[in-house]
């Protein structure tokens, strides 16, 4: 299916980039004419994504985050997180609820807040390669709505 409209942005894992990322998607699901509910849940969705860059894929160094964006024609919009980071060994078992590599602060449920916001979640990684998080979100059609 090709997208009807499609942005791409990189940025340091710096912690301050989380906020640019989750206004970044927020600003390009508007063309979508989302109700705030579903802007609230593209947000939170994209800032757990992009914390776990910051926090677990670099948990050292800086490194580099990029962030995919596109809309298809059926109100779907898709954003795509990716780094190269060191990786996650057990998939399965980092997608588990309270499962965390990070310290005592990490609450270890930054995938079960994704798929809890997102219509699909999908996370594909390699130990040393990075990790790529796919998030998918049919947005409702209003009246007036764009696309």
């Amino acid at each position: 299916m090709k997208p009807v409209n499609e942005a791409a942005v990189t940025f340091l894992s710096r912690s301050a980039n989380e906020g640019f990322a989750r206004t970044t998607a927020a600003c390009f699901a508007a063309q979508l004419d989302p109700t705030l509910e579903e802007v609230n849940d593209i947000k939170t969705a994209v800032s757990e994504a992009v914390t776990n860059c910051i926090v677990h894929a670099y948990p050292d160094t800086l490194g580099k985050v990029s962030m995919r964006l596109r809309m298809f024609e059926d109100n779907v919009l898709e954003i795509v997180v990716k780094d190269w980071g060191v990786g996650i060994a057990d998939v399965e078992q980092a997608r588990t609820p309270l499962f965390t590599t990070g310290d005592e602060s990490r609450s270890g449920m930054g995938f079960t807040i994704m798929e809890s916001f997102m219509d699909g979640v999908r996370v594909r990684s390699a130990p040393g390669k990075g990790t790529t998080v796919t998030l998918r979100r049919r947005i409702s059609r209003r009246m007036g709505g764009a696309v």
